[in-house]
C-alpha cells in the first residue's frame, strides 16, 4: 500500500472520529446515560436568604398529610434557628471581642445567653412564605414550605433583651452591635447565593 493510498484512507477514519466526537458533545446527558434532571421546589433566589431575611426551605414525607406538613415545618424552623444561630454567634464573638469590659467571660456568656433566648422565640414567629404539595406515585405526601424571618426584627429583639439587662447594658454600643450585625448579615447572604 502506498502513502498516498494510506493518507487518502486516513482523512475519512479522522472525519468520522471529528463528527463523532462532536455529536457526542450536542447529545444531552439524559440521552447518554439515562439521567432525570429534578427541580427543586422554592430554589429561586427569592426563597434564598440574603441581607434583610433569613429563608429555608424543607420538605416532609408521611403518608399523612398533615404529619408530613408537620415534619416540613419543624425541619425548616429547624434549619433556620441553625443558621440565625451562626450569624448571631459569629456576630457576639466579634463583639466581645472589640468591647472592653470588666470580666469579658461573664459578659459574653450573658450576652451569647441572651441573644440564644430571643432566637428561640423568633423561631416561633417565622413566616410561612411558599407551600407547595405532592402526592407521590406510593400515596404518601411530600409537603414543601418555605419560611423566613427578617433580620430587622430579630436584631430588634435582642438589642430590647440586651437593652433591658442592666448588667449587659452598661457595656453594651448598639450601635457597633448592628454594624457587626449588618455586615455578617451580608457575609451570610453572599454565602448563600
Amino acid at each position: 500500500m502506498s502513502t498516498t493510498t494510506s493518507k487518502l484512507l486516513l482523512i475519512p477514519a479522522i472525519a468520522a472520529l471529528t463528527l463523532a466526537g462532536c455529536k457526542s458533545k450536542k447529545t444531552p446527558v439524559q440521552k447518554e446515560t439515562g439521567a432525570i434532571e429534578i427541580t427543586v421546589p422554592f430554589s429561586s433566589s427569592e426563597y434564598r436568604s440574603n441581607s434583610e431575611y433569613f429563608r429555608s426551605k424543607q420538605v416532609g414525607k408521611s403518608p399523612d398529610l398533615a404529619t408530613a406538613k408537620k415534619i416540613a415545618f419543624q425541619n425548616a424552623r429547624a434549619e433556620m434557628a441553625g443558621n440565625v444561630n451562626a450569624v448571631v454567634k459569629r456576630v457576639t464573638d466579634q463583639y466581645t471581642n472589640q468591647r472592653t469590659v470588666g470580666n469579658k467571660q461573664e459578659f459574653e456568656n450573658k450576652f451569647e445567653e441572651q441573644s440564644r433566648e430571643v432566637v428561640n422565640q423568633s423561631m416561633s414567629n417565622v413566616k410561612e412564605i411558599g407551600e407547595k404539595i405532592f402526592k407521590e406515585t406510593d400515596g404518601s405526601y411530600s409537603y414543601w414550605i418555605a419560611l423566613e424571618a427578617g433580620k430587622k426584627e430579630i436584631f430588634e429583639k435582642i438589642d430590647a433583651k440586651i437593652s433591658s439587662d442592666a448588667k449587659l447594658q452598661l457595656d453594651y454600643d448598639k450601635q457597633k452591635f448592628q454594624q457587626i450585625f449588618d455586615a455578617e448579615m451580608k457575609k451570610f447572604a453572599e454565602e448563600n447565593r
